[in-house]
């Protein structure tokens, strides 16, 4: 289980350094995350992507569930009150549910890609103002080491706290 480390950085020179810091510490790229303001160009860095940016995955899970719920109210209705013959057709109800999953995840989904993410919201005002957000994975075991290594090589930087535990989407 990896933690997620929040660290705010003033530019992008310093997130340049920050970076090639931690791929020395033996951080892979593909578990640093940068975010910036739409104007940053953060070419050379690993730029967070829609799942971290954006509510797309708790927006599906809760489409997948009220879907999925829908979809049993729909399928209950249907096989008590069945079109063809005069026998309920249970069936219709695990055919629907999982319709109505699929469906309600599919939708939710395209809403919430486009809804940025609620974990970041506490840092859109400094990403607007030009400072650069780092979100770095690290292993449980080596959390503090890599906390003092930026502490100590980036003071520049600011410690925003550590998520207790990283999902394994994003």
């Amino acid at each position: 289980m990896r933690r997620r480390i929040y660290w705010l950085l003033p530019d992008l020179a310093s997130a340049r350094r920050t970076m090639d810091d931690l791929l020395l510490a033996r951080i892979d790229e593909k578990h640093m995350h940068f975010v910036g303001s739409d104007s940053t160009d953060l070419s050379g860095l690993h730029a967070a992507n829609v799942l971290q940016t954006s509510d797309l995955i708790p927006a599906a899970q809760s489409g997948l569930v009220i879907g999925g719920a829908v979809g049993v109210l729909a399928g209950v209705a249907a096989a008590l009150y069945p079109i063809v013959g005069d026998t309920p057709q249970w069936g219709v109800v695990g055919v629907l549910a999982v319709v109505g999953g699929l469906f309600g995840a599919w939708s939710s989904s395209m809403l919430g890609s486009s809804a940025p993410n609620r974990r970041l919201k506490r840092f859109e005002l400094a990403i607007e103002r030009g400072q650069i957000l780092l979100m770095v994975d690290v292993p449980r075991s080596r959390l503090e080491e890599v906390e003092e290594l930026l502490q100590m090589r980036h003071p520049e930087g600011h410690f925003e706290g550590v998520e207790p535990a990283i999902p394994a989407f994003p």
